[in-house]
């Protein structure tokens, strides 16, 4: 039955008056019902609203969903689901059955704002080309991962690009965030789209943006994309005539044999990974699209490895983990479970889009054991720097040419690595967005006979001109457990990740070492980094404002101490002018890092794709002109570990206080 649309905006304006509704959200159901192209909307509102449910109503409409510089990232299953949404499935005896139809809300990640988002996007590179005289019509990849209405975000998605002009690749099935970056390169198209909310909870989805060159978006590209975007104010518009629409092609299994043949030259040395017959690995995709590329790569290197068969198979809900976030412990509960029943080395795990990677190692003492992304990242570091020496594709002269990236907020043992070994290391935002700039400004400064033929050249081929041109991209890698290896996927990769950790453990188990084992080692070498990362949760539209609330008075009024050590500088990341060591300016951000009197250092940043603000706590003893002994290394770990959390206790009782509790 259609809703009765003058009562319910009269039910609306009286929610205004009496202060249950913002006016911010009342403007935009208007604005949606408007333009409704059917009656579910209007029924979905008038439910809420018939239930007084008005604090669920200001969270989907107090704003529109923001399309921001990754794309757009919301829930698409409310947390009150409506008859109306539920549809075909409302009588289901499946509490936890997918509604027929996603959040309605101006603010949900739903047909209204996917279809916004195609149109200012493919109206964006439709004109960007034109500029750039680039006479091909455009194209743009997409993919998908297992989420909730991500098959359906997909089919929306190309059916748009190609109604408004622009071709459309659309993948047979779920892949990878790394194979859609690799894919936009590899087939020259205009920008790539991949349905993914990563590893958020199962009732979130989000669309994420790449351009030409594989990366995700950047100034000025993602601006004019972002002022594209808000100019619609409606999902319908008039197709173009059929003539100059474009087409929509499925991809096949040709992709993935070209990005699993570059993934095999992410592996350096084949010699480690034979003769390590005995390392035994567990691999947990955790319902996501990691069991499309990953096993058959390990089983093509000969690596000894099983699934864990539960989370084998792709499930929407992540029914057997509380978040498909490998950064969390309880994620690779099974996989340690199944690894402690078959006696397996190494556990690794991938998140829903396989962008990142979780890992447990066999410890010295026989328990598996968790290392943090930190860890991941530096033992891969150190490693990789020193096989390339080894090998003599780095020596002392080339050196110089070669360049690691790490975040801000990732451990600063991974600017000490490559210091010691006389290869820059660039620090840049989180966000492997700003690792692609960095990729693409090298692959600008090779020659144009070697740029125009960049893509089709041999990583050996690749890495020889750098190196004698501009520079060779050995590693990235940021805290929250993304790792890149090489510069034919412009993002972080969970499959080429995994490979590198392999390889890495192969190498421990040759020489008679558990990977623990391996760290400490370098720990004893370069100094023992340790770091504590915190987040506070605040959802919803007062969260918001709490979250902006926190950012604001950290800039307008930090700390002068914490625990009767002082604060000796602070660099405020959204007025500072901050450069890199290659003199490029850090782009503004609503971030700042303290840095005590006795070499702790602290930054706080509002998540891009979460309600929360991060913390993130830093602690570090160098050792003098020898090594660390094991002894004097436990003794360090247990001072500089309660350190860090005497801090985040500090730090917790500060946050009350500056939100006036």
């Amino acid at each position: 039955m259609a809703a009765d649309t003058k009562h319910l905006h009269e039910q609306i304006g009286r929610a205004v008056s009496d202060g249950k509704l913002l006016g911010s959200a009342a403007e935009n159901i208007q604005a949606l019902l408007a333009g409704a192209p059917s009656q579910l909307y209007a029924r979905a509102v008038e439910e809420l609203a018939a239930a007084g449910q008005w604090d669920e109503l200001n969270d989907r409409f107090y704003k529109r969903l923001e399309f921001g510089t990754g794309g757009l990232r919301g829930r698409t299953i409310g947390k009150i689901v409506t008859a109306a949404e539920r549809g075909e499935t409302a009588h289901s005896a499946v509490a936890t059955e997918r509604p027929q139809f996603p959040s309605v809300g101006t603010n949900a990640m739903n047909s209204f704002n996917v279809s916004r988002a195609t149109q200012g996007l493919v109206q964006y590179v439709r004109e960007w080309n034109a500029l750039e005289k680039i006479d091909r019509r455009s194209s743009i990849v997409i993919a998908h991962d297992t989420r909730f209405f991500s098959k359906e975000f997909t089919q929306l998605t190309a059916r748009v690009a190609a109604e408004n002009g622009c071709d459309a690749y659309v993948f047979d099935g779920p892949r990878s965030t790394p194979e859609l970056s690799f894919a936009v390169r590899h087939l020259n198209a205009s920008a790539g789209i991949v349905i993914t909310a990563s590893h958020n909870p199962p009732h979130d989805n989000g669309y994420k943006v790449y351009f030409a060159d594989g990366a995700q978006v950047i100034e000025p590209h993602a601006g004019g994309i972002i002022a594209k975007v808000n100019a619609i104010a409606s999902e319908t518009y008039t197709p173009l005539p059929q003539d100059r629409q474009g087409t929509v092609t499925t991809l096949g299994p040709e992709i993935d044999e070209a990005y699993m043949k570059r993934l095999e030259t992410i592996v350096l040395d084949r010699k480690v990974v034979r003769e390590a017959k005995s390392l035994h690995i567990v691999f947990t995709p955790l319902h996501g699209t990691g069991r499309v590329t990953l096993p058959p790569m390990l089983k093509g290197f000969g690596f000894n490895f099983e699934v864990v068969k539960e989370q084998e198979v792709s499930d929407p809900r992540f029914s057997t983990v509380k978040s498909p976030n490998p950064e969390n412990a309880e994620a690779l509960t099974l996989g340690i479970a199944l690894a402690n029943k078959t006696g397996a080395d190494l556990v690794i795990a991938t998140d829903p889009d396989c962008d990142r990677l979780g890992v447990a190692v066999r410890s010295r003492t026989g328990e598996m054991k968790l290392i943090s992304g930190n860890q991941i990242g530096s033992l891969l570091l150190c490693y990789r720097v020193k096989k390339f020496f080894e090998l003599g594709v780095l020596n002392q002269e080339n050196a110089s040419h070669a360049v690691i990236i790490k975040t801000f907020v990732t451990t600063d043992l991974q600017k000490v690595i490559p210091e010691r070994y006389g290869v820059r290391c660039i620090e840049t935002l989180t966000g492997f967005k700003y690792f692609g700039a960095k990729l693409e400004k090298y692959e600008r400064a090779l020659p144009p006979e070697i740029r125009k033929k960049y893509r089709e050249l041999s990583e050996e081929e690749k890495r020889a001109a750098q190196l004698k041109h501009s520079s060779f991209y050995v590693f990235g890698s940021e805290e929250s457990y993304g790792y890149s290896g090489a510069d034919f996927v412009r993002d972080k990769d969970g499959n080429a990740g995994a490979l590198m950790f392999c390889e890495v453990a192969a190498y421990a188990k040759s020489r008679g070492q558990t990977v623990d084992q391996l760290l400490d080692e370098i720990f004893a070498e370069f100094g023992y980094f340790a770091e504590k990362n915190a987040s506070l949760y605040f959802e919803g539209a007062q969260g918001a404002k709490q979250i902006e609330r926190l950012l604001e008075s950290y800039a307008s009024a930090p700390p002068n101490e914490m625990l009767g050590s002082k604060v000796a500088s602070i660099r405020n990341f959204e007025t500072d002018t901050i450069r890199d060591v290659e003199g490029d300016e850090i782009p503004k951000q609503k971030m700042s890092i303290f840095e005590l009197a006795d070499g702790t250092r602290i930054a706080v940043r509002g998540s891009g794709t979460e309600p929360k603000i991060k913390y993130y706590l830093f602690g570090q003893r160098r050792p003098g002109k020898s090594r660390f002994s094991s002894a004097e290394l436990e003794k360090i770990k247990a001072e500089v570990n309660a350190r860090l959390e005497d801090i985040w206790s500090w730090l917790q009782t500060d946050v009350e206080r500056r939100l006036g509790r």
